[in-house]
């Protein structure tokens, strides 16, 4: 494309006037792309220059040349769209301020505007960094075997059937079958599931979960564009398209505020007879606290949640946090550690249970499953000292085989007996929630082990607080896991509403039928949950497990504890009382000031220094949103 400047415009302007229009429209694209970023840093630097020339007028003349004329135009643009918000009396206000000859107040105002515009389309353009995150996750190729050659293909070439190797520590790039080799994969994000998970022929694997340490072969059988994580991220794009829109609190306030002010000036022109009165009216109705005091609070609150390790990445979030009613908890990761624990350990008869775990702590020393570590840590709590152990052996998907004190061990799994057609002379242990290991010494059948991913030691007192102290109507667990391990999970921290087994597209739909009756929190902490944070009225991300949950998410929570949950609560329930009270306080004085200057008491100069009052006044209230003195938790 040939670059047009402006003089090029302007010589082929009167031969062409449209291709001349037309072309300054491409030329100057860029900069009404990101207008209001633009004439916010023009509006800083003029306010700058201002101070720094010893409070020279011209610096503001030209910020108000620069950014007054596109700011009126899209107010204009939405006075004729019929949107009579806060917007439209600054709109007011910069031409009064103009007028007056009061500068910098124009000045201020036009930073103010197009400043929180500015963040608002950031937050926007961040929402699509969430596809580009979860695009980028994705391999880019695929390594096709055919005829025991490897080739790297385009992903968008695998078919249905292809035979494809997948390398230590990449994600898998479409759902298939294991046909050749075992391996651990870790599946958590897309799946719910605590614990990794293990592979071996004729297990199924699902695109984005990552390989562990061995290299599998696996047969494709689905396309790229239909497995399950490019599922996911269909779910997350119709997710941002239909994102609910919130009103602001400053919205909410100036829409009835805008229409008094505004019918205030008109009555005093009236009686008076005369437009000064109009312009007086202006003058101490510019809605300074709500364009300066409410920011001023967010961003304090914005800080006090940082100092404490919770990251916000909407500042909505704090305006909406304490007005949700339902709360939806995602299980693993949020209200349990995500991890295995071993919590029963239930022995045959003539077996004395330490024996058993001492025994089997020390084989699984040098086994490289799962679970092992739960069992290893078990008995280390209890204080059993672990055993030399001769001979090791592990078959990746067999078990693990040794002698430990001269006795023969097996630590294997239910599916493995099954499938070598053993029996046991009593039947195998009744199958419960959670996983399983069985455990043979002297080739008997010794003791079975289970495993849980256990609750926070907070998560009851947490739950059961909500309704409380928080006036929290409904809690619900939602969840891809497993009936068994999440009405286990239930059970133990007292909620009796459950979805289990659910897919990330199934998530969306709950939670957006919860925020369609009243506001929602969605807290959760993998890939999964990123399309369900993203419909909710409020998302957090738990921890920092995954990039993707982070960018979906309105605050991110940095520390895993649900202590920082309900500190964040409060932070948002202060960030509010403490933006309302300015704003509110400071539009009462001003409707007073109003009154007084529409029946002429309070002339436009006079006017114009008892609002820089008001202003001041509501900003340093505001100011106290970092400053707690009142403790933030309460359970």
């Amino acid at each position: 494309m040939k670059f047009v400047s402006i003089r090029d415009c302007w010589k082929i302007a009167p031969a062409n006037p449209h291709g001349a229009l037309r072309a300054i429209k491409v030329l100057m694209s860029p900069f009404f792309k990101q207008w209001e970023t633009r004439v916010a840093a023009a509006a800083l630097l003029g306010i700058c220059f201002y101070l720094v020339l010893g409070f020279n007028p011209v610096p503001l003349w030209l910020t108000i040349a620069i950014g007054g004329v596109p700011v009126l135009y899209d107010l204009g643009k939405k006075m004729l769209a019929g949107d009579f918000g806060s917007d439209l009396l600054a709109g007011i206000s910069i031409i009064t301020a103009v007028l007056l000859g009061e500068y910098l107040v124009a000045a201020i105002v036009i930073l103010m505007l197009t400043g929180g515009a500015s963040l608002e389309q950031y937050a926007t353009r961040r929402a699509s960094a969430v596809l580009d995150a979860l695009a980028r996750r994705v391999p880019q190729v695929a390594h096709r075997k055919i005829d025991g050659h490897l080739s790297d293909v385009p992903l968008a070439e695998v078919v249905i059937g292809d035979t494809l190797i997948v390398l230590p520590h990449e994600i898998c790039p479409v759902d298939g079958v294991v046909t050749e080799g075992r391996c651990v994969m870790d599946e958590s994000y897309l799946t719910g599931e605590p614990f990794q998970m293990s592979k071996a022929p004729g297990s199924l694997v699902l695109s984005g979960a990552v390989n562990g340490d061995s290299a599998i072969t696996i047969r494709a059988e689905k396309l790229a564009v239909d497995s399950r994580y490019a599922r996911i991220m269909e779910v997350m794009q119709s997710c941002q398209t239909n994102r609910p829109q919130i009103r602001r609190i400053a919205d909410r306030l100036g829409a009835w505020y805008t229409p008094i002010a505004v019918g205030v000036g008109v009555i005093g022109w009236i009686i008076g007879g005369t437009p000064e009165r109009f312009l007086s009216v202006m003058v101490i109705a510019t809605p300074c606290p709500l364009l300066i005091a409410i920011p001023v609070a967010i961003i304090g609150a914005i800080s006090l949640a940082a100092r404490r390790g919770m990251i916000i990445k909407n500042p909505q979030v704090l305006e909406q946090i304490d007005t949700c009613r339902t709360l939806i908890f995602d299980k693993t990761g949020t209200l349990t550690y995500g991890r295995p624990e071993l919590t029963d350990v239930s022995c045959a008869p003539g077996f004395d249970r330490d024996e058993v775990l001492r025994l089997a702590a020390s084989l699984e020393q040098y086994s490289k499953h799962p679970l092992a570590r739960a069992v290893i840590d078990a008995a280390k709590r209890e204080g059993l000292a672990l055993e030399y152990v001769d001979e090791v052996d592990e078959k990746p998907g067999d078990g693990m085989y040794g002698s430990v004190r001269g006795v023969p061990m097996v630590i294997t799994g239910r599916n493995v007996l099954t499938q070598q057609g053993r029996t046991l002379p009593g039947g195998l242990p009744e199958l419960t929630s959670g996983l399983e290991c069985l455990a043979f010494m002297n080739g008997q059948y010794a003791a079975a082990f289970r495993f849980h991913d256990e609750p926070r030691t907070d998560s009851k007192s947490f739950v059961e607080h909500l309704g409380p102290r928080h006036h929290v109507d409904k809690v619900m667990l939602l969840s891809g896991d497993r009936e068994s391990e999440v009405r286990y999970l239930a059970n133990i921290v007292g909620i009796t509403e459950v979805h289990f087994s659910k897919s990330p597209e199934e998530k969306v739909v709950i939670v957006s039928s919860e925020v369609s009756k009243q506001s929602t929190l969605f807290v959760g902490d993998g890939i999964n949950d990123a399309p369900a944070m993203m419909v909710a009225t409020v998302g957090i991300a738990f921890g920092q497990n995954s990039d993707i949950t982070s960018e979906a998410a309105g605050a991110v929570v940095l520390e895993p504890s649900l202590k920082k949950i309900d500190e964040l609560i409060h932070i948002g329930r202060r960030m509010r009382r403490i933006a309302l009270q300015s704003a509110i306080g400071g539009m009462a004085l001003s409707v007073l000031g109003m009154a007084l200057a529409a029946t002429g008491y309070l002339p436009p100069v006079t006017g114009a220094v008892m609002q820089e009052i008001l202003d001041i006044a509501a900003v340093l209230n505001a100011v106290r949103v970092a400053l707690p003195f009142e403790e933030l938790t309460d359970y």
